[in-house]
């Protein structure tokens, strides 16, 4: 490797000395101004955003990139008939990892804009393919490639070069990627249009993606030389497994799709689960995002969506019911009362005219009137206990402008007095009660 390595660099450094740098660097402008232009056209006809080729400017796209690797590539073999490229290759090797880094990580973004693995993993394979680039550039690659050649690895009956197991990966990766990529692609300009129901949508998604995903896998295992007879082996294993260790994740799964087929529970329905009520906002494959009106989130296997008992609060009626209770005094108008309680609930526009609200006089309490305010709202999603404290701020505005009081509880409490001790208290003398006489008890009221 080593005489291979110095006759690539005494080639660098010839091709470098003979080369016209002033040539290559304007051809090389040529190159990435027309491609910059092009770009920033379509980006402006067509839209950028979460595009993986135009992005959200018009450097951050894959095209940019993939459209300069083209037309450098034209230049370098326009240029390579008539004197040795210098700068033209090593913008070759350059722009082609580019575009690679770049499609990569836009369609990883994309898929998964949250996951923490995929920033992991864009940063390992960039610089893997930079690496590969400046070895390209230097014109070591086919040595590394050779020696690589010929170190073996036997898996089983299968014997396997290092740079054959290398490219396979390196191929199922870009194989993978391509498969997200289709599938967001087919997501957006087909399922979104045909399909208008999230969850059937969401059903079908899962399926292409995981269809097209074995597909490549086994397209990219094929391609590097491995016996997919082989794979029927390590099918039974895992069906072994399934079996044993894996019973409650095969479940969830299992799960997940029968809920999204059936569609008794969608995305966008109000449920109470095991005492926690709130929103689905997502149906994975393994468990059901729900978020409550406060904000909290619950995390629920699919398993109990199927095994236990679900209240699903919209799937008839998206209708729900709210009250207020007050306790005015006993001498209140009654019709007055009703009336302001109306006027409280009618005022709020989440408030529903039909049905109506309804004022009851529940009871008749020794100190006051009780009545009970019901409405209906049709968006709990929107929270409850605020509508229900402008109601009840609403009620109050209106019994204190009416002068209507709202009553206080009150108590009766009496004790026993000894009269001998208090007349005592008083420097006074009483005669003992006679058999038949009994001093009486003071007794008051306190509110």
């Amino acid at each position: 490797m080593n005489t291979r390595g110095l006759d690539a660099f005494e080639r660098l450094i010839d091709d470098f000395q003979r080369s016209s740098s002033w040539t290559e660097f304007a051809l090389l402008a040529l190159s990435l101004a027309l491609a910059f232009g092009i770009t920033r056209a379509l980006r402006l006809y067509y839209g950028g955003g979460t595009s993986v080729w135009l992005g959200q400017t018009t450097l951050n796209g894959a095209l940019f990139p993939l459209l300069s690797l083209v037309l450098v590539w034209c230049a370098q073999a326009l240029l390579s008939q008539y004197q040795p490229v210098f700068w033209l290759r090593m913008a070759v090797s350059i722009l082609l990892s580019l575009a690679v880094i770049r499609f990569v990580v836009r369609v990883l973004v994309k898929t998964f804009p949250d996951s923490t693995g995929s920033r992991l993993f864009e940063r390992i394979f960039s610089w893997l393919v930079w690496g590969v680039a400046v070895l390209a550039s230097l014109g070591l690659l086919p040595s590394v490639l050779q020696d690589l050649d010929s170190l073996h690895l036997s898996l089983g009956k299968t014997s396997l070069s290092l740079r054959t197991l290398i490219e396979g990966v390196f191929s199922a990766g870009l194989m993978m990627v391509s498969v997200l990529w289709a599938a967001s692609l087919f997501e957006q300009r087909v399922l979104n249009q045909v399909i208008t129901d999230l969850s059937m949508r969401k059903v079908a998604m899962n399926i292409m993606r995981t269809v097209l995903i074995a597909v490549g896998l086994l397209i990219s295992l094929s391609a590097v030389g491995v016996d997919l007879t082989a794979l029927s082996v390590m099918g039974g294993a895992v069906g072994v497994g399934l079996g044993f260790g894996m019973q409650k994740i095969a479940s969830n799964y299992v799960s997940g799709f029968l809920v999204l087929i059936e569609r008794a529970l969608r995305i966008g329905d109000n449920v109470r689960v095991d005492g926690f009520e709130g929103q689905i906002t997502d149906i994975r494959t393994r468990f059901t995002v729900i978020r409550a009106s406060n904000g909290r989130q619950s995390i629920v296997p699919n398993e109990t969506l199927i095994t236990q008992r679900v209240e699903n609060l919209t799937y008839f009626d998206q209708r729900f019911s709210l009250t207020t209770t007050i306790v005015v005094d006993l001498d209140s108008d009654v019709e007055q009362v009703t009336a302001l309680l109306l006027a409280a609930a009618r005022s709020q526009p989440r408030v529903l005219e039909k049905p109506a609200p309804s004022v009851l006089l529940v009871d008749i309490l020794a100190y006051g009137l009780q009545f009970t305010l019901t409405y209906y709202i049709n968006d709990p999603i929107n929270g409850q206990g605020n509508v229900r404290s402008d109601v009840n701020m609403a009620v109050l505005a209106g019994l204190r402008a009416a002068n209507v009081a709202l009553a206080v509880p009150q108590q009766r409490l009496s004790w026993p007095i000894d009269p001998e001790a208090q007349d005592a208290a008083r420097g006074e003398w009483r005669p003992p009660a006679g058999p038949a006489g009994k001093n009486g008890g003071v007794s008051t009221d306190k509110a």
